[in-house]
């Protein structure tokens, strides 16, 4: 008969941090040392894992890997896994601090690549400094940011304007393939008009700016933007979110994020536009629709680039709002009624 040798532990309370190194041959010696130790009563008192809580018995404990942590439990106590001790730390005044600690603390042993992944995305979103606005407070953030931005704020309403003009750039690249003279002055004059709305309303930055007001703005105060699901989805069925005010990373992450055309820019609405300017001049153009299409949150979504379906999207303008009102639109919408569902 072989003599049980000792197994090594490391156990600690159903509450509280630390952990206690405890050596033992067998579960009832295990419980009767970590009951010393955590000076709970013996009666009744179990352990369990501490990674998913389940209960170590006489025959279970001599296959447990020597260092196993283990959570001591009295009667009456129960234990659901680390998840259940992250939850524990964030519905107590402790805060990211407490979470931060038992978060490295679990990375420094974790050998599972997807869990490794989840609690360093933990660990990137505690340790944000979000708080901070000025160049000052982060200067991490803005390495590789024009000295001309003070604070995070104003970046990221130039990052909104600069992704609007790049949508103005592609309106305007059209003039260039267009054969009509007359049309292609019609199309110059409309594109003028659109400038200047978009001027009017400062190329719509303040999507991007947490300081702006909410009804103006696609984040949070804290500056949470929130994955607004594919172009045919309600929502975002992976639950994306980033902030990218907390750390330079997010920051540059972000930037693959698309603010996305529902109805096509390239495919449909400008083709639609250039439809209804074949016969028509830019007086007689909804331009308040175009616009609406083009740059703003009727027909842009914000999504993460899982999200981002570059596919057709098989959706077409109203024909019947292409044109200003009392001007005759049937022509346009009877050419493309039934190929197509409608979004607007």
């Amino acid at each position: 008969i072989h003599k049980r040798t000792q197994k090594h532990t490391q156990i600690r309370g159903n509450s509280g941090d630390r952990k206690y190194g405890v050596a033992a041959k067998n579960v009832k010696e295990l419980i009767k040392k970590g009951c010393q130790l955590l000076q709970l009563p013996p009666s009744g008192a179990r352990v369990c894992l501490y990674e998913d809580g389940t209960i170590v018995t006489e025959e279970f404990f001599p296959t447990l890997p020597d260092n196993s942590e283990l959570v001591l439990l009295s009667k009456g106590q129960t234990w659901s896994g680390v998840l259940g001790d992250i939850g524990q730390l964030l519905s107590t005044d402790r805060h990211a601090d407490a979470l931060i600690e038992a978060a490295k603390d679990l990375l420094s042993d974790e050998k599972s690549p997807k869990r490794r992944k989840v609690l360093s995305d933990l660990l990137q979103n505690l340790e944000d400094r979000a708080d901070a606005e000025s160049r000052e407070e982060d200067e991490d953030w803005f390495n590789g940011v024009d000295a001309r931005f003070k604070t995070k704020s104003a970046y990221m309403k130039h990052n909104c304007e600069s992704r609007i003009r790049g949508y103005m750039r592609e309106v305007n690249d059209t003039t260039k393939s267009i054969q009509r003279a007359k049309v292609k002055a019609e199309f110059l004059k409309t594109s003028q008009c659109l400038v200047e709305m978009l001027k009017n309303d400062k190329y719509n930055g303040n999507y991007f700016d947490r300081t702006e007001k909410e009804s103006g703005r696609l984040c949070t105060k804290e500056g949470w933007f929130t994955c607004q699901g594919a172009f045919d989805e309600e929502l975002c069925r992976s639950l994306h979110s980033i902030n990218p005010y907390g750390s330079r990373e997010s920051r540059i992450v972000f930037s693959t994020w698309n603010l996305d055309h529902r109805i096509e820019k390239k495919r449909t609405i400008i083709p639609a536009l250039l439809d209804a300017l074949q016969n028509h001049k830019t007086a007689d153009i909804n331009l308040d629709y175009v616009y609406q299409l083009l740059f703003t949150r009727a027909n842009l979504k914000l999504v993460h680039i899982a999200c981002h379906n570059k596919g057709a999207h098989n959706l077409l303008c109203d024909t019947s709002k292409m044109l200003r009102a009392g001007k005759n639109a049937g022509k346009a919408e009877q050419a493309t009624r039934g190929r197509k569902r409608r979004l607007i």
